[in-house]
């Protein structure tokens, strides 16, 4: 990855950086000597992390409360992004899910989802491209989902949304390269965070092997992006079920596609 101008001088700005994969990303960037802009909605979980950040490694840590679904909270993520001190790294993060099924959804609700994971994603990836590619350096990590790849979750419309987010990234990551930046997206499977707890999701029967450590998830990400990848799908247990969603026929992910977060039973149908 090129990235402007000393080593020291390197800043990232993170979405969703309180918790879960944000955080994670946050905490390996701090550690490998990057300053941050962390961005999440919880102003005082923002300046515990940067108090933390910042005495243990010494390096700028700025805070901006945003919410990412509003107009106002994009524009002042624009903003930072166009403005100050340049970003070389962007990780849009920030994302939610839906505790229920379309059908028993409404559309204040899903709109919210789209304008945080699409919307959101799109206008600060835009934001961050232009200065990035007058300079001819920098990267962009959009965080997607093994779920993009099928509609493996009956029901849910958030599969649909990072199935945006992983072609969204790829095609740009494509028109991007030329200028010397990189734009990938990152597709986890189950990954240990508050990111269910907080949807209401019930994961208790999901097994244990199949949850991956935010950590973990990063690190490849980091790793993935160094190599120029467009598409990042950490361990090799998601990379054979990814490879499967691909190229197994539809009818057969149809007969076996479920959700397992157990919202969908036979009372709701």
């Amino acid at each position: 990855m090129t990235l402007d101008p000393a080593t020291a001088e390197r800043r990232a700005l993170i979405t969703g950086a309180t918790a879960g994969i944000g955080a994670a990303f946050a905490r390996r960037l701090a550690s490998d000597g990057w300053h941050l802009v962390l961005v999440a909605r919880d102003a005082g979980r923002l300046t515990e992390l940067a108090a933390e950040l910042g005495s243990r490694h010494g390096h700028d840590v700025e805070t901006l409360s945003a919410d990412l679904s509003t107009d106002d909270g994009c524009d002042a993520v624009e903003h930072r992004l166009s403005s100050g001190s340049p970003v070389h790294l962007l990780v849009n993060n920030a994302g939610i899910s839906l505790n229920k099924p379309f059908l028993r959804s409404t559309a204040e609700d899903e709109a919210r989802l789209l304008r945080l994971n699409v919307h959101a994603v799109m206008r600060l990836t835009l934001a961050a491209l232009r200065p990035m590619t007058e300079r001819r350096a920098g990267a962009v990590i959009n965080v997607s989902s093994v779920a993009g790849f099928g509609a493996v979750m009956p029901g849910s419309t958030y599969s649909a949304s990072k199935a945006w987010v992983t072609n969204f990234s790829e095609s740009v990551g494509q028109s991007a390269r030329p200028y010397g930046v990189r734009v990938m997206a990152l597709c986890p499977g189950y990954t240990r965070t508050e990111f269910h707890k907080r949807a209401g999701i019930n994961m208790s029967k999901t097994p244990e092997w199949m949850w991956l450590k935010a950590e973990d998830v990063v690190d490849e990400a980091l790793r993935d992006l160094g190599k120029g990848k467009l598409v990042s799908i950490p361990a090799w247990k998601y990379k054979m079920a990814v490879a499967g969603l691909r190229h197994a026929p539809r009818r057969l992910l149809q007969v076996v596609a479920r959700d397992t977060r157990g919202r969908i039973g036979r009372d709701e149908s």
